[in-house]
């Protein structure tokens, strides 16, 4: 027997350790774009979907291997490559196979085009996922998304759970390649003869590069094509991995102090029952958040920005555009409140204090007419 090629051989294990743990005839899916990441994801998710299990003393078994495919139409021929990665999922054995076709449109207000497509992306993963009874997704980032997102964090300024980047494993998501590099995809693909799309606004040259359809190619891309090579110019190899490492370390950080955190918004949210009539102005507002402010005037700035900013998020502001000075408008609200008029949230969301309370207050689906005219624009 030949000696197997080292890509092929690292992502087989790294599906591996995903796959442990699932039981019999579990349905795993896969979610393919068509590009190297996650075709090679797929073809060795379905090698690997036959052996769970498999050791010297036992057989192991097989769990049904699937595979998702979303078409965001944002590009043309999306549905020709769409149903190009379907067809090779099912050429490598893959069952079922879904396609699934989503309207992006323009999306919430902050985050863009990008936040929208993601939104959607999941969306149609979520809903995959409760038809086919998944027990797990397979995601094909890789290292070199996990260092751009650190960077794009780190640029956001939104703090340290930002910059712990995408974890391995989050719900019924699981991300196998996680620790490799996007060439070993790439080899992986070439050593198992699959032909995989190179997304055009992946490949922008430069960070001021256009993509024809989309207008100015996407942040992430410019961060890839642009920033990570200067990086490892200037700083020299290993840049990828040491931000990798920085990410796994910031999560364990991020973890515990944001289950402090939950623990301290939760002592501070009113409930429904003894809300005052003047938490929305008489405007009613589904989903909106009342804090009584007492408790995070006492905690520790760390744990009540944190405490902050899952509120904020809570009521509609997306996480990704949800950065530092928005936080910093609503803890002066709480520590270094001095009459100061309402705050702009990302997304529509609205935050303002009275008579001790701290209210949040979702994106409204009509007028404003219910805030009071002095307001601070932190969009």
């Amino acid at each position: 027997m030949g000696r197997q090629d080292p890509a092929l051989a690292a992502a087989r294990t790294a599906v591996r350790a995903e796959l442990a743990g699932l039981q019999p005839d579990d349905v795993v899916l896969v979610a393919c774009s068509g590009g190297a990441d996650s075709l090679a994801l797929a073809a060795v998710t379905a090698l690997e979907a036959r052996r769970v299990g498999r050791s010297v003393r036992s057989p192991g078994f097989a769990v049904r291997a699937g595979a998702v495919v979303v078409d965001h139409g944002l590009q043309a021929r999306s549905a020709e490559v769409a149903d190009r990665a379907a067809a090779v999922c099912r050429e490598r054995g893959l069952d079922p196979v879904l396609v699934r076709r989503v309207d992006v449109g323009t999306g919430p207000a902050a985050g863009g085009l990008e936040a929208a497509a993601r939104a959607a992306r999941y969306a149609a993963l979520d809903a995959a996922a409760a038809e086919t009874g998944a027990a797990a997704v397979l995601l094909g980032h890789t290292l070199d998304d996990q260092a751009e997102s650190v960077l794009l964090g780190l640029a956001r300024g939104s703090g340290a759970r930002s910059l712990a980047g995408m974890a391995r494993r989050r719900g019924v998501y699981r991300r196998p390649f996680l620790g490799l590099r996007r060439a070993h995809t790439e080899a992986v693909c070439r050593v198992l003869g699959l032909g995989y799309w190179d997304d055009p606004t992946n490949l922008a040259p430069s960070l001021d590069a256009v993509d024809p359809a989309l207008g100015r190619a996407p942040l992430r891309s410019r961060v890839r094509s642009g920033v990570v090579p200067v990086l490892e110019s200037v700083l020299g190899p290993g840049v990828v991995e040491a931000l990798g490492r920085t990410a796994d370390q910031l999560r364990d950080d991020a973890d515990v102090l944001d289950a402090l955190a939950a623990e301290l918004l939760g002592s501070a949210v009113v409930p429904d029952s003894t809300r005052d009539s003047v938490a929305f102005d008489g405007e009613p507002a589904p989903g909106g958040l009342v804090l009584d402010v007492g408790p995070l005037v006492t905690a520790p700035p760390a744990l009540r920005r944190r405490a902050l900013r899952t509120a904020a998020t809570g009521v509609g502001c997306p996480p990704s555009s949800t950065s530092a000075r928005h936080v910093d408008a609503l803890d002066a609200l709480v520590v270094s409140w001095s009459g100061q008029g309402p705050v702009h949230l990302p997304g529509g969301a609205r935050a303002w204090r009275a008579c001790g309370r701290l209210f949040l207050r979702p994106p409204a689906t009509g007028a404003d007419s219910a805030l009071p005219a002095s307001t601070t624009n932190l969009e």
